[in-house]
């Protein structure tokens, strides 16, 4: 009897951890859950789905994403230094990310920022400037006729809004590929560049260094590179299981700087694509062999040499996927063969 007394109790104690374990995580879940969408909700806009009016009255639509079709995103960096209160700062960085929720392939477009193009309502211009002359639907507009892509959403950034971000998730470990050296002597020095070459842990600060570093022979063309390449880490960072769990963290960390003008649901939804999605391709606008350099008021810019191959060019990317495969388990195979890939493919 007391042994039976004693299992029932061994029972009851265990099936009270369990309900104690499983209750904490409920309620941590919910927490969570809580926590993200309220962080969620301070970066929504709710008037960012409707059509915006430019400085000239015209109307600029931004096309809506009903969770089915490809979704593009508008990713801006922007440098606010000089630029008075209630002023649009300029695009340094511009970026967009394309998601196929069928595929759960993601493509990263980098767009050299001295492109000229034609920007509606304002005739030619860097594309750049887009941003100043109508905010951030007219900034959609432009890329989005360039890429001869629908741009849904954008999110805006500025310097310290990328360095809070990298500093929440605690650095990214990468590779500097060279010295960077650059004295900036704005704002008291304070965005100075000065990295050494190697594999490194870059917290906010030098990663901030490393994507805008551009003082050397290619200028903007290698940093579009850098840039498109720790985007790349970054994103593989925050879909670990540890940052999924810190997301409340990260949200609140990077909403002061961040605008967007994507809704609550929206970003659930994006979220929930961004976590199943690989990059399978990254690429510069315009790639190099459709560049012609041309001047404007004596200043060089950037030309396009044609612009429907270059839309051309951009849906082909599309369809390619340059993931790289993950390396092969050890072992032997089924086959018995010393090289069961080949053993297989001569089947």
């Amino acid at each position: 009897m007391r042994k039976q007394t004693n299992k029932k109790k061994r029972w009851k104690w265990l099936f009270i951890s369990l309900s104690v374990i499983l209750g904490a995580a409920l309620a941590f879940t919910i927490y969570w859950g809580v926590g993200v969408y309220n962080a969620l909700d301070n970066f929504s806009d709710p008037d960012g789905q409707e059509t915006v009016i430019d400085p000239e009255n015209t109307p600029v639509p931004v096309p809506e994403w009903e969770g089915k079709e490809r979704v593009n995103i508008l990713l801006l960096g922007g440098d606010a230094r000089g630029v008075d209160e209630g002023q649009a700062a300029r695009s340094d960085s511009i970026l967009v990310a394309s998601f196929d929720p069928v595929t759960k392939k993601a493509h990263l477009f980098s767009v050299l920022r001295d492109t000229y193009v034609n920007i509606e309502g304002h005739g030619r211009g860097r594309i750049n400037t887009a941003l100043t002359l109508g905010e951030y639907p007219l900034a959609m507009k432009t890329v989005g006729d360039l890429l001869g892509l629908d741009i849904q959403y954008y999110v805006y950034t500025d310097f310290e809004g990328f360095k809070s971000l990298i500093d929440t998730i605690g650095g990214i470990y990468f590779e500097v590929e060279k010295d960077m050296h650059y004295t900036d002597n704005a704002d008291g020095n304070r965005y100075d560049i000065d990295l050494k070459k190697g594999y490194q842990l870059l917290d906010g600060d030098k990663a901030l260094q490393y994507v805008r570093f551009r003082y050397d022979a290619m200028s903007d063309f290698t940093r579009t590179e850098r840039q498109r390449n720790f985007l790349q880490a970054v994103s593989k960072e925050l879909q670990s299981t540890w940052n999924l769990v810190r997301m409340k963290k990260i949200l609140e960390s990077v909403q002061p700087y961040i605008d967007m003008n994507i809704s609550v649901g929206d970003m659930l939804k994006l979220g929930q694509l961004g976590v199943k999605s690989r990059i399978a391709g990254t690429t510069q606008i315009p790639p190099m062999e459709m560049i012609s350099e041309d001047h404007v008021g004596g200043a060089s810019v950037i030309g396009i040499s044609d612009e429907d191959e270059l839309r051309s060019f951009v849906q082909m990317t599309l369809q390619q996927d340059q993931t790289v495969p993950e390396p092969a388990e050890t072992g032997t195979p089924a086959d018995g063969s010393a090289d069961g890939a080949a053993g297989n493919t001569q089947q």
